[in-house]
């Protein structure tokens, strides 16, 4: 079986404004690397109940979501989160791309899937926009793996060089969800100490100062790693950002476009025998849009290699 790529064309309508870094292009220049790599399925978003939503975030505040895109123009959510008329588009295919995902890799009809989505969604709270985030797409995904197919051990790794505060908020007293972030610390959004550990133990951060590069990276993730192997996850997701990448503005760790080929690799060598290849992967955050590109095609490398 192949990976599969699932993005949707409505996520360049999600207009940010001029000097944005979360842009439409982020999208664009990824798919068109993606391209380059032959042996993958393309694949678009799903319909899908809209009350998977209320599983990780508060009616109230879908229900201000779904009334805040305006007609015209642009509309903040929060200081840093713009949504324009076609955001709401955008922001459901973001969380149908990772329900079409978790549903292909199910019924086998791909190996494994990489949503290239935006919005992101790390950062989204159950009642809070934050962060250029809306809808919590990888908390949405985990959910849906707990309701639609019973799953017990979930497995979230988020790499973005930011903080998960939203995953983290989400999952703090959910003993089926393993949370795992590394990120730069102190930085914004300024959680993800070694102290949060959620209410089972099911927060795992790994907070790293500024100017981490490769080999420090690689060692603390072998950290992550070992609380993988002791979680036994039956089931994936990577909240993958590549904005720790050393030409990204927004951040200071300094990793090479190659090393996300390399995080992924290991990631799954390390929990394949749990969760026998299940898994998919969700755009966050990357910046630069060169090494945007080139890290997230390094990433798709490594899932299409996965158990050949």
């Amino acid at each position: 079986m192949k990976t599969a790529v699932i993005s949707s064309d409505h996520s360049t309508n999600h207009l940010t404004g001029d000097g944005h870094p979360e842009q439409p292009k982020r999208v664009i220049v990824i798919t068109e690397k993606l391209k380059k790599h032959k042996n993958l399925i393309w694949d678009k978003p799903s319909p899908f109940d809209h009350k998977i939503l209320k599983k990780a975030h508060d009616e109230d505040y879908i229900n201000m979501v779904e009334k805040s895109f305006p007609e015209k123009g642009a509309k903040y959510l929060d200081g840093d989160t713009i949504i324009s008329p076609g955001s709401k588009y955008a922001t459901i295919d973001a969380v149908g791309s990772v329900i079409k995902a978790i549903e292909g890799v199910e019924l086998k009809k791909f190996k494994n899937a990489f949503c290239a989505v935006r919005p992101p969604g790390h950062h989204a709270e159950k009642n809070k926009a934050m962060g250029f985030c809306i809808y919590n797409n990888c908390a949405i995904a985990a959910h849906y793996l707990i309701e639609k197919f019973n799953y017990k051990r979930i497995a979230i790794f988020d790499p973005d060089v930011h903080h998960g505060n939203g995953t983290q908020n989400i999952f703090y007293d959910n003993k089926n969800v393993l949370y795992l972030s590394t990120h730069q610390y102190p930085f914004y959004p300024g959680t993800g100490s070694e102290k949060e550990k959620g209410n089972h133990n099911n927060i795992y951060n790994v907070p790293l100062p500024a100017g981490t590069n490769t080999e420090k990276y690689m060692n603390a993730l072998d950290r992550v790693l070992d609380q993988l192997v002791i979680f036994k996850p039956e089931f994936l997701i990577f909240s993958m950002g590549f904005d720790a990448n050393i030409a990204d503005p927004l951040a200071q760790f300094e990793l090479q476009s190659e090393d996300f080929h390399e995080i992924t690799r290991r990631t799954l060598e390390a929990t394949n025998k749990f969760t026998k290849g299940k898994v998919i992967s969700v755009l966050e955050g990357g910046y630069d849009l060169n090494a945007l590109a080139e890290s997230a095609f390094n990433h798709v490398r490594a899932l299409s290699e996965n158990g050949k």
